[in-house]
This record gives structure tokens, C-alpha cells and sequence, in this order.
């Protein structure tokens, strides 16, 4: 086993210099243009990187390197030149639009205190002028000019086990973002613990669709064909969204062995691939097809297994699992030789935090275990009183091992009371994934997040379950679309559960919005007995997702009451309508940051 990431392309370099490591499909039209790299020059223009970096005297070299580029063969570089150079990497998506991804950038390069930022040269300038106008007159902003040329000999920076390689800003699905501290040593444990799960050989070829600014995009897309010295095949995030097929197009172009998404993936591929768009494929080079982000919906497993059945794929190939940023990655897997475990399960023993069998005629509900532990040990703890509770108890998911991070980049309050736990019986070093999840004969289950549970009159319920059955309910409503969380009244001392839902237009292109916002008040009251449910219904894109396509509940939650969602119709109580500040007029976004002519 490698150290070090460094140590693994390195190796690459010596004993297969001509061998592809990176392959990206820029759109061109309706079809996609390859652009490759090689190992050696991979390692040329990492060298190219780490060789600017050293050479630029201003600021300080402890500082971390932020990387904004579009999602292109030159974050690769950039991101190994800081691994070349012995500097802590930042990840973030490229600034390029306003509003939202501005903010979120600007709050990384405050937070994490960054001396430098590297991006391409047509972004250079803007950047430069985002970063004179925020005050940050002492970060760095350096695009690199590529010119062919060979920056000279490597000398290897002196980096530790123990020392941050980089800092992975979390997807922030029920809070602000914060920088997990990735130790050299939290890498090569987890890149082992995929190669064990996934059975990956040398020379793996993998390829995605998924943000390089990712964990799973990141890590187990783009830096795990590096560890097994193999190939990573790319495409953008928009690419996919805009033609699904493309995803499966790659997989039978390159061969690819193994892929990742979201489930929302899955789902969007089986529905949009036409016959026409399918007609010659041949996936049965495809071994392992992680679905690793909430939910992991059994019905989208079966559809997409049986949608590209007759094309090759084999139902063994899907495979759930189980991960998350502070644990570097993967923390769960399952068997890559036979098919994903399911459980059905009593809801009303759900409710109660306790998993049984379901029974005729009761409601029930559908888990699909994300494996076993892969490299980390697994506890279900009380989150309140940290008592290890016995399999099939349902409560936090807890992890100790090689692969949890070192913390919060500056947070120590946090990072103690996450990375930090102790059990009632005194076993400390435990991380607490705020997530809930239950163990039945050594499978792992995760059943949702425990900030996003709701109360309900003594009861728990999950919110993608309410969710999921809205969006059952009609075609009009949009899978995937939706957001279910409660405001609370205080002087009424009671919550309201409220349904946020995207709808799109059928053929016709005209919607009955009262009538669907009374058949999903129907559904609520039918299925989850809340006959006083508000129901505000939005257009497509409305509802905020993570990067890994988790529904950010709590943002959506905070727009509803701000009077800042693009309503189309909504059905609300008179308590619930007053608690929701009136919309003021909207504030101008700030300029987006874009190559010149964009």
C-alpha cells in the first residue's frame, strides 16, 4: 500500500508513463469531444503547478490553496500540483453564477483563512477583482500558463502521514458548510477501503458524471483510478442533466468497470433514455454502480436494473452504500458478487425507532441495506444518553477508524463534540454522523438525518418517506422534487408539517394547482394521518439539493418562512400563512464570475 496519493502517481509515472489517467468529454453539440492525459503528462503539469506555487513569495505557505475551475482536466492538475508542492487543497465549485454558489465560495475562503487561490487564465482576472473587492488583499491568485515546456525535476515535499492533504467542505444538507480536515493517512485508508469493497484491480477504469469538488466524485471517481494507477473517465454535471444517456454512452465507450451517482441519477437515466438512445449499448463491462447518497430507494434499483437488463447490466452491479465526508468517504459497502439486500419494515414500529418485520395489511416500508462496514467500525448509538443500542434499534450511526478525519478545519468547539464521542460506557474516539440508521445481522440500514426527523405528535417520521409518496401520488409532480419539514407557532404551542413540491406541466401544458395541492393535502391526510399539512407548490429547479443531491430540508425550510420560495400555489392554514414574512423586493445579485465573453 501507498502512503501517500503522491507516492501512487508517482509509481504510476515510472511503470506505465503512455497510460491514460484522465479522460474528459467536453459537449460539442449533441455528441462529446475527448480530451486525455497521460500519466506523464499529468505529472508534468503537476509539476508545472507545484513549481509556481513555490516560486510565488507572497503570503503564507501554510495557508491552504483554494481551486475554483470548471470541472475539466485542469482541476486535476491543479489539485495534485498542491499534493506535489506539500500545500492543503481546497475543492470548491467555480463562482460563476450569482446568488448562492457566490456565497458559498466566499464563506470557504473566509473560513479557511486561504493564501492562495488557483484557477485557469481566462478566470484570472475576475477572480483577482472578486477577491480586491471582498478584501482578501493578501490571497494569492495565480493561473499557471501552460507553455509545453518541462518545469525540471520533482523534489518531494516533506509531507507526514498526519498532515492535511486537503480540506473537504461538506455538502451542508442540514447546516453551514464546514472544511473536514483529510489527513495523507485518511486518504490512503479509505482509497483502501474502496479497493477492498469494490475488488478493484490495477489499471481500473472508472467513470462519472458526479462534481470533482465531490467526496464521491472527488475520491472515489477521480483519485482512486490514480491509487490503482488506472483510468478515470469525466463528464460535467450539466452534460448528464442535459442528455442522461451519456453517462451509459461513456460506460460502453471506455469500458468503464466501475461508476457512482446519487439515486436521483439512476431514476433521471432509466426515465429520459429513449430505445433510440440505447439501441447498440453494452454494459456488461459495468462490475460495481455505487448509489451512495439519501435515499437509496429500492424501486430505483429495480427500475434501473431491469430498464438496462437486455443491454448487459447486472443487477449485482448496483451497489448501495454508505459515506460521508468526515469519514473521508466510504464508511459502508456491500457484496459486489451478489445482488443489494432489502427490508421490509413496520412503519409504526419505525416510527418508534425499532425495525421489524412488516405485517399484511399494515403500512410498510421498503430499506435497502448499504452493507457492511468497509475499514470503520460501526456502532448505533442513543443520541441522547450514547448508549450502544442492539441490531435492529434504530439510532445515530457512529464511526471509529483510519478513515475519519482529524476534524473541523478551526472549529474546535465542533469538533469535539463531533469527532470526539464517548460512549456511556467509556470506548471514546468515536465520530457522530448525525445521521440515523439501525444494524440487522451485520447490514447496515440508514433510515434518514436526525435533524431533519419530525415530530409529530409523538410520532417519527421521515421526511423523504412523505416525500417519496407525494411524489407517487401524480405525474405532475416531479420526483425528486420535494422538501417536507415543520414550523413550529410557539404561541399556539404546535408545528405544522409543511410540503414543498415542484411541479412540471403535462402534455397539455396546463395544471390544476389547487387540485393538486388538494390531492397532495389528501395524501398526507390518507397516509400519514396530518390532516392540517401545508402545501406550497414551486416550479422545476425551486427545491435546494447538495452537490451529492441531498435535499437541503433545513435551507428550504428558512426560504418558506423568509417568503423567498418562487410560489405558484399554495394551501396553508391561517396560523401557518401568518408565521411567513412577506417577500420584500428582490436585492440585485452580485456580478458572476465568468471568462471574458461568457
Amino acid at each position: 500500500m501507498h502512503r501517500t496519493l503522491t507516492e501512487a502517481v508517482r509509481a504510476g509515472v515510472e511503470q506505465h508513463p503512455d497510460r491514460l489517467a484522465f479522460v474528459y468529454l467536453h459537449e460539442d453539440g449533441r455528441t462529446t469531444r475527448p480530451e486525455e492525459l497521460t500519466y506523464a503528462e499529468l505529472d508534468r503539469r503537476a509539476r508545472l503547478v507545484a513549481a509556481r506555487l513555490r516560486q510565488e513569495s507572497r503570503g503564507d505557505p501554510a495557508r491552504p490553496v483554494l481551486l475554483l475551475h470548471p470541472p475539466t482536466l485542469e482541476f486535476v492538475t491543479a489539485f495534485l500540483g498542491c499534493f506535489y508542492a506539500g500545500r492543503t487543497a481546497i475543492p470548491a465549485p467555480l463562482p460563476d453564477e450569482p446568488g448562492e454558489r457566490l456565497a458559498r465560495v466566499g464563506g470557504i475562503l473566509k473560513d479557511a483563512r486561504v493564501g492562495a487561490v488557483l484557477t485557469q487564465p481566462a478566470h484570472r482576472q475576475a477572480l483577482a477583482a472578486w477577491l480586491a473587492a471582498a478584501g482578501e488583499h493578501d490571497v494569492v491568485c495565480l493561473a499557471p500558463e501552460d507553455d509545453g515546456s518541462d518545469p525540471g525535476p520533482w523534489r518531494a515535499p516533506d509531507t507526514r502521514p498526519d498532515d492535511i492533504a486537503f480540506l473537504q467542505y461538506s455538502s451542508g444538507s442540514t447546516s453551514d458548510p464546514k472544511g473536514v480536515m483529510v489527513t495523507h493517512a485518511n486518504l490512503a485508508a479509505n482509497e483502501e477501503a474502496i479497493h477492498r469493497s469494490m475488488l478493484t484491480g490495477p489499471g481500473v477504469v472508472t467513470g462519472s458524471w458526479l462534481p470533482l469538488y465531490h467526496d464521491m466524485g472527488l475520491i472515489g471517481m477521480t483519485l482512486h483510478p490514480l491509487w490503482m494507477g488506472g483510468t478515470s473517465v469525466q463528464m460535467s454535471p450539466v452534460s448528464f442533466i442535459k442528455q442522461p444517456h451519456r453517462w451509459l454512452r461513456m460506460i460502453h465507450d471506455y469500458r468503464v468497470e466501475g461508476t457512482a451517482s446519487p439515486d436521483f441519477g439512476y431514476e433521471l437515466c432509466a426515465r429520459r433514455t429513449t430505445e433510440e438512445q440505447a439501441e447498440g449499448l453494452d454494459l456488461s463491462c459495468l462490475r460495481v454502480a455505487l448509489n451512495g447518497a439519501e435515499p437509496v430507494r429500492a424501486t430505483t434499483l429495480r427500475t434501473f436494473a431491469d430498464r438496462f437488463a437486455a443491454h448487459g447490466l447486472r443487477r449485482e452491479a448496483l451497489f448501495p452504500c454508505y459515506g460521508l465526508a468526515e469519514n473521508t468517504l466510504l464508511a459502508s459497502a456491500g457484496d459486489t458478487t451478489s445482488v443489494h439486500v432489502e427490508l421490509d419494515v413496520d412503519v409504526h414500529h419505525l416510527e418508534q425507532h425499532e425495525l421489524r418485520p412488516a405485517v399484511a395489511g399494515r403500512p410498510s416500508r421498503t430499506l435497502v441495506g448499504c452493507g457492511r462496514p468497509a475499514g470503520s467500525e460501526v456502532l448505533i448509538a442513543d443520541p441522547t444518553t450514547r448508549e450502544a443500542l442492539a441490531g435492529g434499534r434504530v439510532g445515530e450511526i457512529w464511526l471509529r477508524g483510519p478513515s475519519v478525519a482529524r476534524g473541523y478545519w478551526n472549529r474546535p468547539r465542533a469538533t469535539d463534540a463531533c469527532f470526539r464521542a464517548e460512549t456511556a460506557d467509556g470506548r471514546p474516539g468515536y465520530l457522530r454522523t448525525g445521521d440515523l440508521g439501525a444494524l440487522v445481522d451485520g447490514e447496515l440500514y440508514v433510515t434518514g438525518r436526525i435533524k431533519e426527523m419530525l415530530i409529530h405528535h409523538g410520532r417519527n417520521l421521515y421526511p423523504q418517506d412523505i416525500e417519496q409518496a407525494v411524489q407517487e401520488s401524480g405525474p405532475a409532480l416531479r420526483r425528486g422534487g420535494g422538501a417536507v419539514f415543520t414550523v413550529g407557532d410557539d404561541q399556539r404551542e404546535r408545528s405544522y408539517v409543511v410540503v414543498v413540491q415542484e411541479v412540471r406541466p403535462g402534455p397539455g401544458g396546463d395544471l390544476d394547482l389547487p387540485g393538486l395541492a388538494a390531492s397532495v393535502q389528501s395524501v398526507l391526510s390518507r397516509r400519514f394521518q396530518l390532516p392540517a399539512a401545508g402545501v406550497v407548490l414551486v416550479r422545476p429547479g425551486a427545491v435546494r439539493k447538495t452537490t451529492s443531491g441531498k435535499t437541503r430540508r433545513t435551507l428550504m425550510r428558512r426560504l418558506f418562512l423568509d417568503g423567498a420560495l418562487p410560489v405558484l400555489h399554495q394551501r396553508l392554514e391561517q396560523p401557518l400563512a401568518a408565521l411567513v414574512t412577506a417577500p420584500d423586493a428582490p436585492a440585485p445579485h452580485p456580478a458572476p464570475l465568468a471568462a471574458p465573453g461568457r
